[in-house]
């Protein structure tokens, strides 16, 4: 053999080692990743959902007899007092009504006047109630400055003075209502036959503001017809369509919070009710989805979320569950071995895959029920690239 076809080989063999000997020193260097401990506190469960703000009740104003409807001056948002003159109608000039209309005209304000004596006693028991919240609200908050209930109770008993009082406050406006139907007929009636006649006002029946204007200019009207929708939003409630798989871990009383509504900071909410009947909605990607609905009352002082106005659409975030002191790990840390649940543990420099036995997730983290302590670190973003004996390096910027 040559010199020069030995000193190739000899070159082909440090080559060869040089290499080999890289590959062993990459294979066994340890690799570096993210590397977390495991801790202990509180941890909560949450869903988000969009909702939407409704007002529970509101009064369209029609018109009571067929005529003229003078010009509205009201705008869309302006506010109206109870009792407040809203819109006129002129009657038809030369209107005569024939003996079957008068005789269902006298029928009509028989029944506005059955309905405003009807009025004055719901608003009475609803009174009734409200003097009862009163009184049951003054004795809780008594009880809950001396500690003993909780500040649950007491904000139940505040809830329920709050529902009882507008429940009045709906009555006494029902009653206005029937009182200006009634009052209304009594006029047609009293003008009927006569050239012109009276004019027929229209009183607003509650403190709100302008939903709707049905007519803005002066025109003929027939009976019936719509001429403005009026709205408390005071009592403005947000309405979600919930997931029924979520709204199951939802009660009355359930803490939420309003986001993303428009304005600075969240507002909280409290759920008031869960409808019992479900529907099914098809998600933007197709899929069918089985909802149902979850009405909340804002609980934030109406200073604060003022600008909100019906049909505004907002953010919610329920809380489904809290715990105040459990184990947890990132929940980017579990994987599913198998059958079972299962992390990265590292010990001694190595990832060594331990079973775990999951509890409650919420927030990014996940309770541990079983299969690790505190104290001991895991891979916070396993992948398929590590095996049980692995050699690691926490990252610099792990905890």
């Amino acid at each position: 053999m040559s010199v020069k076809r030995r000193r190739w080989i000899v070159a082909a063999v440090a080559v060869a080692a040089v290499v080999a000997a890289a590959w062993w020193a990459l294979q066994s260097a340890p690799r570096p990743l993210d590397v977390v401990a495991v801790t202990r506190g509180p941890l909560v469960q949450r869903f988000e959902e969009e909702g939407r703000t409704q007002l529970p009740r509101r009064w369209v104003l029609t018109a009571p007899i067929a005529g003229t409807l003078r010009r509205i001056d009201l705008l869309q948002g302006d506010a109206v007092k109870a009792g407040q003159l809203v819109a006129v109608i002129e009657p038809l000039q030369g209107a005569l009504l024939d003996p079957a209309n008068r005789t269902r005209l006298l029928a009509e304000e028989q029944a506005a006047q059955a309905s405003m004596q009807a009025a004055q006693q719901r608003l009475a028991a609803a009174q009734a109630d409200a003097d009862l919240a009163a009184r049951d609200a003054g004795r809780m908050r008594a009880l809950g400055a001396s500690g003993v209930v909780s500040v649950a109770a007491v904000d139940e008993v505040e809830a329920r003075l709050a529902r009882a009082r507008a429940a009045a406050a709906a009555a006494q406006a029902e009653r206005r209502a029937a009182g200006q139907q009634r009052a209304a007929l009594a006029a047609l009636l009293l003008g009927q036959g006569r050239s012109g006649g009276q004019v027929v006002e229209l009183r607003a029946p509650i403190d709100g503001v302008v939903l709707h204007r049905f007519q803005e200019s002066a025109a003929p009207v027939q009976a019936g017809q719509s001429l403005l929708e009026l709205g408390d939003l005071r009592q403005l409630e947000v309405m979600v369509q919930a997931l029924s798989q979520q709204a199951i871990a939802l009660r009355p009383g359930s803490p939420a919070r309003i986001l993303r509504w428009g304005g600075e900071g969240a507002l909280p909410a409290r759920v008031t009710r869960i409808e019992p009947g479900g529907f099914t909605k098809v998600s933007a990607l197709g899929v069918e989805e089985q909802r149902t609905l979850v009405w909340l009352d804002i609980t934030a002082p109406r200073a604060q979320w003022e600008p909100l106005g019906d049909g505004y659409r907002v953010e919610v975030e329920f809380e489904v569950g809290r715990r105040p002191d459990v184990l947890q790990v990132p929940s980017s840390a579990l994987f599913r071995d198998g059958r079972r649940w299962a992390v990265y543990r590292v010990a001694g420099g190595r990832a060594r895959l331990t079973a775990v036995t999951p509890g409650m997730q919420g927030d990014g983290a996940t309770e541990i029920v079983a299969g690790l302590r505190q104290g001991e670190r895991v891979v916070a973003y396993p992948d398929d690239r590590i095996a049980d004996g692995l050699r690691v390096r926490p990252l610099a910027a792990s905890p």
